[in-house]
């Protein structure tokens, strides 16, 4: 008993142990169940983000066939904007071609019905209406029509041949021209003059800058123009080019191209000539005692005798134009045409006028001999609107006789000459009353039609009056005839005198019949 009583509290002890020990496996085991749950709530998240890995990788996979299908088709759609590039480019260029057709058409057709065509021109805004703030008053409705806002007076509306807006380049200025240079060559009269108040760039229009071509005017480029007809025509025609240079200022007609007088100080021409203004027998004007300078056979002689007379011209600086023109100029280049299969001659005159601008004296603030022109300015262009209001209203007098700026252009307004007007305006409200004044002027003009036709004769005509011509002034000719006609025949008043002796050749007949 006594061993069995010393062995039980050692057994006692090891099962109290035992039961501590499965104490702590129990705690262990719910551990490890806890983690488990955990493990398998892990792998549970895992398994679905896997599932949703292999998901968006099955997209992606998806995304990717059809990016490259995208680039298939952006590569496609790269190729056919190109062939629509390509293709609007052909319909550009093609358009172009159509508008230069048609405006060639157009002035054909003008040309037969003998309407004098009329460009308006915007410059851009001047450095004076820059820094008086001023509004743009001119809208531009498309290419023929523009619409100018008078304030309390209301808006006006404009239409011409065309119209060309601030940014208008000179070359685009003389695609309306260059045609005109070809109707000259052919015989006919033909008159370019740009019109408008001071400052408003008539010309720049018509000369532009000397120094870069790019901005060369319409009288620079025509005449450039017109040695590349003589260039190409050399194996058919003997074309002779003469040409004379007027202003008139202060009421009087200058003559730029007279010699220089070494004697008079700063070298200024002597300008006192007997001019007159007269018509030949064609409605051509004349102006009798004017310096004919040429023949020109290149077209640097003539450029140059157009920067002699540039030189005389008179020009003063007012508040609305650095170098105002004081005084309206004249230039016009004579083309003798003989056909070296025929014998036939032609003769044809290009008239370039600008004229000086209309001017308020409030604006410009002129003073003293500035004053004086403007007046001249003033009347003269008064007389100006007269005969447009004559012409265009079908008055049967038209009172050319008013003033000897609208015998300068008698056969341009009216006449026998193909005519394009210029009409030059500022954008600015601050000169809005002037610019509708100049636009309502040059619709005017647009309503007066001409009488071109050829000053053309034949080959034993031409001859004769060469004969004719060398007689009188003293020439021996094979039949024993001599001169001494132009004394013979003296007409003091000049009645009865063939005004078209100006180039000491012929007088031409009228061919009543369009050019083709």
């Amino acid at each position: 008993g006594a061993g069995g009583a010393a062995a039980n509290p050692k057994a006692a002890k090891e099962l109290e142990m035992m039961k501590k020990r499965q104490e702590k496996s129990k705690g262990e085991l719910e551990k490890a169940t806890e983690s488990l749950a955990e493990l398998e709530k892990a792998h549970k998240k895992l398994v679905k983000e896997h599932d949703a890995s292999l998901k968006e990788l099955e997209q992606a996979k998806e995304a990717a066939g059809k990016g490259e299908q995208y680039r298939a088709e952006l590569e496609k759609a790269k190729t056919e904007l190109s062939e629509v590039t390509k293709q609007c480019k052909e319909l550009e260029g093609l358009y172009k071609k159509e508008q230069q057709l048609r405006k060639k058409y157009y002035n054909q057709i003008e040309d037969m019905k003998g309407k004098i065509r009329v460009y308006a021109r915007c410059r851009p805004f001047a450095k004076y209406e820059k820094e008086k703030n001023c509004q743009q008053a001119v809208k531009f409705l498309d290419d023929m029509s523009c619409e100018v806002d008078v304030g309390k007076k209301g808006k006006k509306e404009f239409t011409f041949d065309e119209v060309f807006r601030e940014d208008s380049r000179q070359e685009q200025i003389f695609e309306g021209v260059s045609h005109l240079v070809q109707s000259a060559v052919d015989g006919y009269n033909v008159c370019v003059f740009a019109y408008g108040q001071t400052g408003s760039g008539k010309t720049f229009t018509m000369y532009g800058k000397a120094d870069d071509e790019n901005l060369w005017g319409i009288a620079p480029r025509a005449m450039r123009e017109l040695y590349e007809l003589v260039d190409a025509e050399k194996d058919t025609l003997d074309i002779s080019v003469s040409c004379y240079m007027l202003e008139l200022y202060n009421d009087q007609l200058v003559d730029l191209l007279v010699d220089k007088d070494p004697k008079k100080k700063n070298h200024e021409p002597d300008k006192k000539n007997n001019l007159a203004i007269k018509l030949d027998a064609k409605g051509v004007v004349v102006v009798q005692g004017a310096v004919v300078r040429g023949p020109c056979t290149t077209f640097d002689e003539l450029y140059k005798w157009n920067e002699y007379g540039m030189e005389q011209r008179h020009v003063a600086s007012t508040a609305m134009n650095a170098e105002s023109s004081r005084s309206h100029l004249v230039f016009s280049v004579l083309v003798e045409t003989k056909n070296k299969a025929t014998g036939a001659a032609t003769l044809g005159k290009l008239t370039l006028v600008d004229l000086a601008g209309s001017e308020r004296q409030s604006k410009t603030q002129a003073q003293g001999d500035r004053i004086k022109e403007a007046m001249s300015i003033n009347k003269s262009l008064s007389a100006l609107g007269d005969v447009i209001s004559a012409l265009s209203t079908g008055e049967k007098f038209v009172p050319y006789r008013n003033n000897k700026l609208t015998q300068l252009l008698q056969d341009g307004l009216g006449g026998n000459a193909k005519t394009l007007m210029f009409v030059n305006i500022s954008p600015a409200d601050y000169n809005a009353e002037e610019t509708a004044t100049s636009l309502q002027y040059a619709t005017r003009v647009k309503t007066i039609t001409n009488d071109a036709s050829k000053a053309q004769e034949s080959a034993e005509v031409h001859a004769l009056k060469k004969i004719i011509a060398d007689l009188k002034k003293g020439i021996q000719h094979p039949d024993g005839m001599e001169g001494g006609l132009a004394e013979q025949e003296a007409d003091p008043e000049g009645e009865g005198q063939d005004d078209s002796q100006y180039l000491e050749g012929p007088s031409f007949e009228r061919q009543e019949e369009a050019d083709p």
